[in-house]
């Protein structure tokens, strides 16, 4: 049957010694069985084989062997796979808890003072792995050059007949395929290399690969804001080795000097890739998800006026506080006030950064003012700010020029600006005057939320900097001071959310998700066709993202829409969404919008829970789009599908995924008042029947585990 609807440390080795040594990490996949089991299909097979795919891996590369650790790197010329069985080496444990064992395994060379220490986590709850390399001098001279460090460095072999698949995506560029999905075959003596792009984490590239191969695969992601590279090297056997890490090293170390590697994780499944994907989203949801007060990210509705006053610069105290009555007023339920770029002294350009200051003349009492008559009215606040990028005309330019980092004469960048520096924030001085500044700004003026964004490419100016034997320096400094400016913030205002965005979704490793989440996930905004292929795209990764919603002309030249349209509404919905609304207009449709945003928060919060496609991947005009997200713990979901203007396809069949068979479900169209109660079995197999007698049009539907009848 179908249904048709309209729309502690403990040491495992003191001292250190050369030979053989206890496998703190192989204790810790021993111990994985004891952890407690993921809430859903806790004993299912494929979580089984997947677990024993770990413990396999684990033991295998973090054993007694040095030469089988899954990282290399080169020292003095010689590779480390020669060197490490040399060196003093040490593992303890280092954290023993109910979800996870974290170890550190140390390699040291009595001839340089050259220490390596891999900090690991096993995952007890799900079959994870990650690592991070740290490199140290403890001797009394420059070590000798360390290069081409590859935190992840490991091979694979073909367990049957089939070729391995790359599922790899496209990163942020602004562009209506943004986050798009590529499955690559890696046939016998393909070499396949991947990257970011000057210097963001994913801008343009992605750096989470999901790797199939018969009967399973491995998720590997790189957590790096900075430039990394990954190579997919495939032999004329059946062997399969990746390579990734920070794109460029080749540096001496100073007596004293740490330098760290970027963050490699692996996660091992068995079955379908879309369902190890899932896998993947609740770990990011469990142990990546920045919380405060032990609560992750609400999914909420949030609202700005960038499109009517050109982003802050002809804000003012008056035009706020009007925003924000309105809004109230129609009871459109917004949880925050978003203050964008431009509050501070410019020149009469928002991208006038480096003076963080309150331009008083708008805002005579300060955003205070306007911070403190929204949360009177239950509305919190978003504050932008740009830390790192510095233009001429700006306080830091003037008085702190020893602090910014400038491009090479003639970069080569057609987006390079003579005007933009770089704040060097692996200088601490730096560091600790914007730790500073900005804390204060962040209790001066009663922010809640501190949204950072990012526009430039800052890879030319750290290389710039780099001297011959010191490459790949500053841009570890740099990340290492972004990273730390960030948990000092949060450390210092324990309440504090904070939101990447650099260009839109330029910023999204993993590094940077564990303290951030990306209100808006491209500066490709409001145009149907694109959030519903970046939505589609990213949700296989992220499970937390944002967008915007515009009702009215745009003064800033993004895509404008004059009038309410339920299709580019429903095409919007994310955890996050911001409200771009002309509140001054009276002629909306409120009864419309609230309907529609009361719609969203019914959907929202399983947009945390499991995602499916339902349908192929398509930027076409002609074509139909679906997924499906669902909370098997709740027994719920949603399904959003979406028929574009010049698909003459006006009803579509989706099966969907990861429901109870045995189980009743209640499926409802969000447009029509009574829902039909239809068996899992036949969701599953036969599937629902989405009619949408008009193109661009978009259903909505819901479904929850029926109430067993009287």
């Amino acid at each position: 049957m179908t249904a048709s609807f309209r729309a502690v440390r403990r040491s495992a080795a003191s001292a250190f010694r050369r030979g053989s040594l206890p496998t703190a990490l192989g204790v810790a996949v021993a111990a994985l069985a004891l952890g407690p089991p993921r809430a859903a299909a806790a004993v299912d097979s494929s979580a089984a084989a997947a677990r024993a795919a770990l413990e396999a891996w684990v033991q295998a590369r973090w054993s007694d062997d040095p030469t089988q650790a899954p990282f290399r790197f080169t020292f003095g010329g010689r590779p480390s796979v020669e060197l490490l069985p040399q060196w003093e080496r040490s593992t303890e444990v280092v954290a023993d808890e109910p979800q996870r064992i974290a170890t550190r395994r140390t390699y040291r060379d009595p001839a340089s003072g050259l220490e390596v220490r891999a900090e690991a986590i096993v995952y007890r709850d799900f079959p994870t792995v990650e690592w991070t390399l740290f490199f140290e001098n403890r001797g009394d001279r420059d070590t000798p050059l360390v290069e081409d460090i590859q935190v992840l460095d490991a091979a694979w072999r073909r367990p049957g007949a089939a070729e391995f698949v790359l599922h790899h995506h496209k990163g942020a560029r602004a562009t209506p395929t943004d986050f798009r999905p590529f499955a690559t075959e890696l046939s016998e003596g393909t070499e396949l290399r991947l990257a970011s792009l000057g210097g963001r984490g994913t801008n343009g590239g992605w750096p989470y690969f999901n790797v199939q191969h018969e009967g399973g695969g491995l998720i590997a992601a790189i957590g790096w804001p900075g430039q990394w590279a990954a190579r997919f090297v495939r032999n004329y056997g059946d062997q399969l080795r990746i390579q990734a890490g920070q794109e460029l090293t080749r540096f001496k170390i100073r007596p004293g000097e740490r330098f760290r590697s970027p963050l490699a994780v692996l996660q091992f499944y068995a079955g379908r890739p879309d369902d190890a994907q899932n896998v993947w989203r609740r770990w990011m949801v469990a142990h990546n998800l920045p919380r405060v007060g032990g609560e992750p990210p609400p999914t909420q509705l949030v609202a700005c006026s960038s499109h009517q006053f050109g982003e802050m610069i002809r804000a003012n105290e008056e035009n706020q506080k009007l925003f924000i009555d309105r809004y109230v007023e129609e009871r459109l339920g917004i949880s925050h006030w978003w203050m964008d770029a431009g509050w501070y002294v410019n020149d009469g350009t928002w991208i006038n950064t480096g003076t963080w200051e309150v331009d008083r003349q708008r805002f005579p009492r300060g955003l205070r003012a306007i911070t403190d008559h929204g949360r009177a009215r239950g509305v919190k606040s978003i504050v932008w700010f740009e830390p790192e990028r510095v233009t001429r005309n700006s306080w830091l330019f003037q008085n702190r020029p020893e602090w910014l980092l400038s491009p090479p004469p003639n970069p080569g960048d057609q987006l390079y600006d003579p005007q933009w520096l770089l704040l060097d924030l692996g200088n601490p001085e730096a560091l600790a005057w914007l730790i500073d500044r900005v804390s204060g700004l962040l209790s001066s003026e009663g922010v809640d939320l501190y949204r950072q964004d990012f526009n430039l490419d800052p890879l030319l100016f750290w290389r710039a900097r780099d001297a011959e034997d010191r490459q790949g320096v500053t841009e570890i400094r740099h990340v290492e001071g972004y990273l730390k400016y960030w948990d000092e913030l949060r450390r210092r205002h324990p309440g504090l959310r904070i939101d990447t965005c650099a260009s839109g979704g330029r910023r999204l490793d993993l590094e940077t998700l564990r303290r951030s989440v990306p209100q808006v996930r491209s500066d490709y905004l409001f145009e149907p066709t694109g959030q519903q292929c970046h939505a589609y795209g990213i949700s296989s990764w992220l499970p937390y993202h944002g967008t915007g919603t515009l009702i009215g002309a745009s003064a800033i030249g993004q895509n404008t829409t004059e009038e309410l349209s339920v299709y580019d509404f429903r095409s919007h919905m994310a955890a996050s969404v911001t409200a771009c609304w002309d509140m001054r207009r009276t002629d909306l449709d409120y009864d419309a919008l609230r309907r529609l945003t009361t719609q969203m928060r019914e959907a929202a919060p399983n947009f945390l829970g499991d995602f499916y496609p339902l349908t192929p991947y398509s930027d076409r005009s002609d074509a139909w789009i679906a997924w499906q997200y669902d909370r098997p713990e709740q027994g719920s979901g949603v399904v959003q599908a979406f028929r574009r203007e010049n698909s003459g396809e006006s009803r579509r069949q989706l099966t969907l995924r990861g429901l109870d068979p045995a189980a009743e479900y209640d499926v409802r169209d969000a447009d029509e008042e009574q829902p039909v109660r239809m068996s899992g079995a036949s969701l599953l197999h036969q599937g629902v029947t989405v009619a949408l007698p008009a193109p661009r049009s978009a259903a909505l539907v819901f479904y929850a585990k029926a109430a067993d009848r009287p």
